[in-house]
C-alpha cells in the first residue's frame, strides 16, 4: 500500500493514501486523550472534542455544522484514552472546503462560555445514558480496576461536578498544550495529486506557529489483580474477566489479536460464542476484546447472563481458556481465523 508523507515547516505531518473512490476522507489525529488530562481536568479531552464545533474566530456553530453537510459531506470527531480524531467524509471535489474547515475548528475555536455551559448538560446526559447501560458501564469499571490510580483508568466522559466547573480559559489551556502542529497528523485518503494536498496545507495550515511539545506520559503502576462485585438492580449478571495486554509496539500483539479472534472475536464460530450461546443458549452476547495503548494494553472477556447461569458461564469460559493454553491448534485450524 502506497502512502505519501510530508512535514510542514511548523512540524505538522501530512499523510496521504491514494484511492480511486469518489468519496474522500481527511482529518486531524491529535496525540491527546484522557490519560493526558491533569487531575482537575478529568473529561477535558472529550469536552474539547464537543466544543470545537461550537464556534471559531470567524464562524458560529451553525455555519460549522452546515459547511460540509451542505455539499453532502459528514463532519465528526471522537476521543479515546490517547487520541482525539476530528474528521470529515466528502465527495472528492470538496477537499479544499474540508481542509479549510478542519483547520479552522482545530486551531481557532474560541470556546464561548455560554456554549460550554450548554454542552456540559449534553455530556452529563451522555454520562447518565452510560450509567443506565450496565453492559457499557462495566468496561469503564474494568479499566478503572486494571489501571487503578492512573489516568488510563479514568472514564473518558469525566465527572459532572468537574465538567460544570470548566471555564473558557481552562479549555484554552488544554488546547494550547496539546493542539499543536507537532503533536498531530493531518491525514487524507482520496484520489488526489499529493502536490495539491501540500499546496492546500501550505495555504491553510502553514501559518500556525511551531511550538515544542513535552508530552511525557507516565506509565501505569504494576498490575494488582482485583475481584469486584457491584450490586445492581438488573435482570442480568454482567461479567468481565481480564488483565493487562500488550502495547501497540509489542511484537506479540498480533498473535494476541489472532487469539482474541479465535476466542471471542466477531465471528459466530468463536469458541466462547459456540460454547455459551450456540450449544447451551446461556447468553445473548459474549465477546473478548483487546485494546493496545502506547505503553500497555487491556484484554477482557465479557458476557451477560441470567443470575442463576453465571457460575456455569464462568466455568465454561475458564474451560475455553484452559483449552486455548493446553491444546495445540493444527495449521488448518489456525488458518481459518487468519483468513477472517
Amino acid at each position: 500500500m502506497q502512502y505519501n508523507e510530508y512535514t510542514l515547516q511548523n512540524g505538522l505531518r501530512i499523510i496521504h493514501e491514494p484511492t480511486l473512490s469518489k468519496v474522500s476522507y481527511c482529518g486531524f489525529a491529535i496525540d491527546a486523550g484522557t490519560r493526558d488530562e491533569a487531575e482537575n481536568e478529568q473529561g477535558m479531552a472529550h469536552f474539547v472534542e464537543h466544543l470545537i464545533f461550537k464556534g471559531t474566530e470567524k464562524r458560529k456553530a451553525w455555519h460549522i455544522l452546515n459547511r460540509m453537510e451542505n455539499v453532502g459531506g459528514d463532519l465528526n470527531a471522537y476521543t479515546n484514552k490517547e487520541e482525539t480524531m476530528v474528521y470529515t467524509a466528502f465527495l472528492t471535489e470538496h477537499l479544499e472546503r474540508a481542509l479549510e474547515l478542519l483547520g479552522d475548528i482545530v486551531f481557532y475555536s474560541t470556546f464561548p462560555q455560554h456554549e460550554i455551559e450548554k454542552e456540559t448538560e449534553v455530556i452529563i446526559d451522555e454520562i447518565q445514558s452510560y450509567e443506565d447501560n450496565p453492559s457499557e458501564l462495566i468496561f469503564d469499571d474494568f479499566e478503572d480496576m486494571i489501571f487503578r490510580n492512573h489516568p488510563l483508568g479514568r472514564n473518558i466522559l469525566g465527572k459532572p461536578d468537574l465538567l460544570r466547573s470548566f471555564r473558557t480559559e481552562d479549555v484554552l489551556s488544554f488546547t494550547h498544550r496539546f493542539y499543536r502542529p507537532g503533536n498531530m497528523v493531518f491525514f487524507v485518503q482520496g484520489q488526489y495529486d499529493f502536490k495539491k494536498i501540500i499546496r492546500l496545507a501550505e495555504k491553510y495550515l502553514s501559518d500556525i506557529p511551531a511550538m515544542p511539545m513535552n508530552n511525557q506520559r507516565i506509565a501505569p503502576p504494576p498490575y494488582v489483580p482485583e475481584h469486584l462485585v457491584v450490586p445492581k438492580d438488573t435482570h442480568q449478571a454482567h461479567v468481565m474477566i481480564g488483565s493487562r495486554g500488550y502495547n501497540a509496539y509489542d511484537d506479540k500483539r498480533s498473535a494476541l489479536y489472532l487469539l482474541n479472534n479465535i476466542l471471542g472475536g466477531p465471528g459466530m464460530n468463536s469458541r466462547l460464542n459456540v460454547s455459551l450461546r450456540e450449544r447451551r443458549g446461556l447468553v445473548y452476547n459474549v465477546e473478548s476484546n483487546l485494546t493496545s495503548y502506547t505503553d500497555t494494553g487491556a484484554f477482557c472477556i465479557y458476557f451477560g447472563t441470567d443470575m442463576e447461569d453465571m457460575d456455569t458461564c464462568l466455568k465454561l469460559t475458564y474451560k475455553e481458556l484452559k483449552r486455548m493454553r493446553d491444546v495445540k491448534m493444527t495449521s488448518s485450524q489456525l488458518q481459518l481465523p487468519k483468513n477472517n
